[in-house]
C-alpha cells in the first residue's frame, strides 16, 4: 500500500526534473504523429542518419573533454591565448574557414574550446566562419556557381568570422559577453576543480579515471541530447518548408532580394551543397547575384541546428550577438558581390 503519510512533492520540484530538451523533442514527436502520422518514421530515421554520421565527432570531442580534465591537462591552455587575442582570432577564422565539418559538427568542438578557457572572441571567429566553406564546398561551389563565386564565398566566411571576432573583443567588457557560458556546459565538470598538476597518463590514478568517466558521461549526455534536438528540428524543417516557396521569396532583382535573402535564409535551414544547385538555377534566371551569396552566407551560419546548438552553450545575450553578426555579415557581403558581379 501507498505510504500516505508522505507529502506529494511541489510541482514546481517536479517540473525543474524534467529534462526540457527531451520534452521538447517528445512533444515534436507528439505533434507529428497527431497531424501527420505517416511523417513520423521518416523524420526521425532523416534525423537519425544525420545524428549518427555527427555521433564520431561527438564521441572524440567528449573524449578529449575527459581526458583534458582527468589529466589536468587544460592548465596547459591557461597562457596560450594571452596577449596573442588578436592573432588567435585570425586563426580562429582561418581554421574555421577550411575545417571540413558541418555546423553541426563543429559543436562539440567549440563546446571543449570554451571549456578550455578560449576567449570568447576567438570562439566566435571560429564559429562563425565554420559553417560556411571547406575544401569540399569550395570545389563545388566552383563547379556550380563559378570559382570566383567561391572565392568570394570564402573571403566572406574569413571576414565575418574575424571581424566577429574583433567585435566581440572590443566589447568584451560590456554587459553583453560578461560570463558569456550557459551553467549547462559547466555541469560536465569540464571548468572546475582542476589538478594541480598534469598527468598524461592519468588512468593510473583511480581519482582521475573517475573523473574521466564522469565528465565523459555528462558531456556526452549534454552534447547529445542538444544535437539530438536539432538534427529532429532539421528534418521537420527539409520536410515541410517548400523548396519553390523559398525560390518565390528571393527571386527578383535589386536590393530588396538580399534583405529578403538574409531574412529567409538565417530560419531557413537548407543544406550548403543542396544550396548550390538551386542557386545556380535561380541565377541562371536572372536572380541578383547579392541574393544568393547573402543566402548562402545568412542560411549556413544561422542554419537550425547550428543555431540550437549555439544556444545551448551561450546565454541568450550571447546568441542574439551571434545572429547579429551573421545576419549584418550576410547582408554586406550580398551587398558588395552584387556590385562586384
Amino acid at each position: 500500500m501507498a505510504d500516505l503519510t508522505q507529502s506529494p512533492r511541489p510541482i514546481g520540484d517536479v517540473w525543474a526534473r524534467i529534462d526540457k530538451v527531451a520534452l521538447t523533442g517528445a512533444l515534436i514527436v507528439l505533434v507529428l504523429a497527431v497531424f501527420d502520422r505517416g511523417a513520423v518514421v521518416p523524420i526521425l530515421g532523416t534525423a537519425l542518419d544525420h545524428f549518427m554520421g555527427t555521433l564520431p565527432f561527438i564521441l572524440v570531442a567528449v573524449a578529449a573533454i575527459a581526458a583534458m580534465k582527468a589529466s589536468g591537462s587544460e592548465r596547459l591552455l591557461d597562457g596560450v591565448f594571452k596577449g596573442r587575442e588578436v592573432r588567435m582570432i585570425l586563426i580562429g577564422a582561418l581554421v574555421g574557414g577550411l575545417s571540413p565539418f558541418c555546423s553541426c559538427q563543429v559543436i562539440p568542438f567549440v563546446a571543449a574550446l570554451l571549456a578550455a578557457g578560449a576567449p570568447l572572441s576567438a570562439v566566435m571567429a571560429f564559429w562563425l566562419a565554420s559553417p560556411l566553406m571547406d575544401p569540399a564546398m569550395f570545389a563545388i561551389t566552383a563547379g556550380g556557381l563559378g570559382v570566383d563565386f567561391a572565392i568570394a564565398k570564402t573571403l566572406a566566411a574569413l571576414g565575418l568570422g574575424v571581424a566577429g571576432g574583433l567585435m566581440v573583443k572590443l566589447m568584451a567588457a560590456s554587459p553583453v559577453f560578461a560570463d558569456p557560458l550557459r551553467v549547462a556546459p559547466k555541469i560536465g565538470g569540464c571548468c572546475r576543480a582542476r589538478k594541480k598538476t598534469v598527468n598524461w597518463r592519468f588512468w593510473t590514478e583511480a581519482e582521475r579515471r573517475q573523473s574521466f568517466v564522469q565528465s565523459g558521461a555528462s558531456n556526452l549526455v549534454f552534447l547529445g541530447k542538444w544535437l539530438a534536438l536539432a538534427y529532429v528540428l532539421q528534418a521537420v524543417m527539409i520536410a515541410y518548408v517548400p523548396a519553390d516557396l523559398v525560390v518565390r521569396v528571393i527571386g527578383g532583382d535589386g536590393v530588396g532580394p538580399i534583405l529578403l535573402a538574409v531574412l529567409v535564409g538565417a530560419p531557413a535551414y537548407l543544406n550548403g551543397y543542396a544550396a548550390v544547385p538551386l542557386m545556380a538555377g535561380l541565377l541562371s534566371q536572372g536572380m541578383n547575384p547579392g541574393a544568393a551569396m547573402a543566402f548562402v552566407i545568412a542560411g549556413g551560419v544561422s542554419s537550425i541546428p547550428a543555431a540550437v546548438a549555439v544556444w545551448a552553450l551561450v546565454k541568450p545575450r550571447v546568441f542574439a550577438a551571434y545572429l547579429g553578426f551573421a545576419l549584418t555579415g550576410a547582408m554586406i557581403a550580398g551587398v558588395l558581390w552584387s556590385a562586384i558581379a
